[in-house]
């Protein structure tokens, strides 16, 4: 079925409906009045509109589902049963308005957040307000919003608090808290008390447009609808015809063969699947997840493979302020920290926004306001603050205006360690200390991917155009199976388009340089809050709210809509199969059979309706076996030897001469990677998720995978702190760094496996 105008789907239905009526108040009654001419006047209408529906879907080369409700409507008005023919029309009007009311509710559900987009905004100009259009907001601009005024841009708050309703963005009904210099993102409601923001960027930039844009790109490319309908339609209909002609040759009585095609009319295909597919979409899209046609819900369902970009997807693609270094006695760490702030006041550069929010949280305004500041695009600022002159920016650009001491050498070697970007601040010519600031993972990233493997994916590779060095320390910790880095976007293309031949295949991203990936992947999804455009239009399904975890829920959401969508099908095709027997026998009259039809419908309709109340979390069972258990204990007793050599060698290190140094570690590195590490490997891949079906809840042991986590990142530093120990010959500072993690890797991996046998054992037999 197409999608047609409602009033035409009111009028498909009311004028076979009143003269079916009509001929029903005519037999009750024994009045005499011919109501056959009436009766197919009002059928023909939707068997007109069917035939060329029909006929457009053979000439695309697609089998139609309606190709029976044509058959038996047009045979019912050849072999005189208008009656029967006027009830099919009303069954496929009825189903044609379930189908877009189905749909109806989707689009709604994706965008009613249109109509909340702010026009105008209070903008505070001293000590008064004036309302300007949204449009002409510039980064700078000191903003009131009103108690039950929607946020008009990002931007960091100003007020001690405030209290927002983000429902139109995440999906949660429930208000959250901002304390000062939280980033607000547009598009969320103020529940509070009047507020004052900062504006980060323009209206155009901002979060809440983006997600509009996507809405509306959304609504204007819809995927082809109800493919498994088809699938199914095309072995029942050649049943159904063979099962009508031979009803009609061994029984010569073509009115047989009318009923078997009227009861076999396949409007549960027509209806349920449809119903069942939309219903997905529209309970995906309440959180926050919009899915461009019933296709790309299929393709969810069944993808097993899945690929992912780095930045901006499994990272959250801003900076963050991660530590500050000072190498001269007479500035803190805050005065570093004021002194960036103050000078990136003028900045719009996405580190400068990182830096002023640190100084907001630290407490650290107000700030002074710069002067004289010139900027060299992507490479720094300089300026005068409190009298004194400031160079901030990259190492290199700080450095071609500054001096340093001579422990800038041995520093700037360390900087490898942090897989960060590093912004150096020097005051009067002279280089004192940098801040440190790393893109860092999403809050829900470790536990969206374990829900992922949860749902069905079986192998998950991060793609990615960073270094290898920095890939690999986020993708060790997160339990991926595979990273492939250096990537350029054809070459993420070719890993994608590799995949999609022998796999079904899901790839994340959110950048420009994602988008032909998402397009070549059996589904693409974008991170559309603040993702690119073109990812958004490459993509099949845009996560509106930028959560990860979104995307797992969607796909059980998938799951589970595709097997009531199937379980539905089978309900109604069983039922029909039954009642072509009957008709084939002769035991089922046409228009009875019609009536039957009607009731089959209404069943599978119900079926398919399951999925909006349906849940999505799997069944929870309630042991372990005792050799589950036994054996989990036997393979931390075997790692207990490694665990005491950590101290062993935290103790002899500083005894050792510098080429013991870096043997007795590079041996111990060896074995962490070997033994521990691949351990961890295997609980985060195989018992975690066979574990989770055991307890309450979508993510039981997010804690433990946390824990495994920062075990791989300490062994990963470790390793790194090796090869700066070998450079440098035996530093102090380095050997003490090196103790530090051994200490640390100790007391995690101890209380990390005291937790584990303690949760197993509670859950043994």
């Amino acid at each position: 079925m197409k999608n047609t105008p409602f009033w035409l789907n009111v009028v498909l239905l009311v004028f076979p409906l009143l003269a079916l009526l009509l001929h029903v108040f005519n037999w009750r009654y024994s009045r005499e009045q011919d109501t056959a001419v009436l009766l197919m006047a009002s059928t023909a209408p939707a068997l007109l509109l069917l035939v060329y529906e029909t006929a457009q879907a053979l000439f695309s080369r697609q089998f139609g589902v309606d190709l029976l409700a044509v058959l038996s409507m047009a045979g019912a008005l050849w072999m005189g049963e208008p009656a029967t023919a006027a009830v099919i029309a009303v069954m496929t009007a009825t189903g044609r308005l379930l189908e877009n009311y189905a749909k109806g509710r989707a689009e709604r559900e994706m965008t009613a957040l249109l109509s909340k987009a702010p026009r105008f905004a209070n903008c505070l100009v001293g000590d008064d307000i004036r309302v300007i259009p949204v449009e002409t907001i510039r980064p700078g601009d000191l903003l009131l919003v009103k108690l039950g005024e929607t946020i008009p841009v990002d931007g960091p708050l100003v007020s001690e608090r405030a209290t927002l309703d983000e429902s139109s963005l995440t999906g949660e009904s429930l208000p959250v808290t901002k304390e000062r210099g939280a980033l607000l993102l547009s598009g969320a409601i103020n529940a509070g008390d009047a507020l004052q923001m900062r504006a980060a960027r323009p209206a155009r930039e901002s979060t809440f447009q983006g997600i509009i844009r996507v809405v509306e790109q959304a609504s204007q490319s819809r995927a082809p609808t109800a493919r498994l309908a088809g699938r199914y339609a095309v072995w029942f209909i050649p049943v159904a015809l063979g099962v009508a002609c031979l009803a009609w040759q061994l029984s010569h009585d073509p009115l047989r063969a009318l009923a078997v095609l009227v009861v076999a009319t396949p409007c549960p295909l027509l209806l349920a699947v449809p119903v069942a597919l939309v219903s997905g979409i529209s309970r995906s899209a309440q959180r926050g997840v919009l899915i461009k046609g019933s296709a790309a819900l299929e393709q969810l369902a069944r993808a097993d493979h899945l690929f992912f970009d780095k930045t901006g997807t499994l990272t959250g693609g801003t900076a963050k302020l991660v530590s500050i270094e000072s190498f001269d006695p007479h500035y803190t760490q805050q005065d570093l920290l004021r002194m960036a702030a103050s000078l990136d006041q003028l900045s719009c550069h996405i580190i400068a926004s990182a830096i002023l929010q640190a100084a907001h949280e630290q407490g650290l305004g107000p700030l002074p306001m710069p002067v004289s500041v010139r900027e060299v695009a992507g490479s720094g600022l300089t300026g005068w603050v409190n009298g004194q002159q400031v160079c901030l920016g990259t190492l290199d650009f700080v450095l071609s205006q500054a001096n340093a001491g001579s422990w800038l050498e041995s520093a700037r070697k360390r900087l490898f360690i942090e897989n960060a970007t590093v912004v150096a601040i020097a005051v009067d010519a002279e280089l004192i200390g940098w801040l440190l600031l790393s893109d860092q993972l999403r809050l829900e990233t470790p536990r969206a991917l374990r829900l992922l493997r949860k749902a069905g994916v079986r192998e998950i590779v991060m793609l990615t155009g960073d270094k290898q060095e920095v890939a690999d320390s986020i993708g060790t910790g997160l339990g991926v199976d595979r990273v492939a880095a250096e990537l350029s976007p054809a070459m993420k293309l070719a890993h994608v388009t590799e995949a999609s031949a022998r796999h079904s295949t899901m790839m994340v991203g959110d950048g420009v340089n994602d988008a032909p990936a998402l397009a070549a992947a059996s589904v693409g999804v974008a991170m559309g809050a603040r993702g690119a455009a073109a990812a958004a239009e490459s993509a099949d399904i845009v996560l509106l709210t930028d959560r990860l975890d979104r995307l797992a829920e969607a796909k059980r959401i998938a799951v589970v809509s595709m097997r009531i969508a199937a379980q539905s099908v089978w309900l109604g095709m069983g039922l029909c199969g039954a009642a072509m027997v009957f008709a084939a026998l002769g035991m089922l009259p046409p228009f009875e059979g019609a009536l039957l039809q009607e009731l089959i419908d209404i069943l599978a309709i119900l079926s398919a309706l399951r999925v909006l109340a349906s849940r999505t979390a799997r069944p929870v069972a309630k042991t372990m076996s005792a050799e589950q258990v036994a054996a989990l204990k036997d393979e931390h007793q075997h790692l207990l030897p490694l665990l005491h050599r950590l101290t062993e060698v935290a103790a002899l290190l500083p005894q050792s001469g510098p080429e013991a140094q870096c043997r007795i570690l590079q041996t111990l590195h060896d074995q962490l990677n070997q033994d521990l590490l691949s351990h961890e490997r295997h609980d985060e891949q195989a018992l975690y998720p066979a574990v989770t079906t055991l307890l309450a809840g979508d993510d039981p042991l997010a804690a433990l995978s946390r824990s495994h986590q920062e075990i791989c990142r300490e062994v990963r530093r470790l390793g790194q702190l090796n090869a700066l120990l070998q450079s440098e010959d035996g530093s102090t500072r380095t050997i003490q760094d090196i103790q530090r993690s051994l200490y640390g890797l100790e007391a995690i991996l101890r209380l990390h496996f005291a937790q584990e046998e303690e949760l197993f054992g509670s859950l043994q037999a």
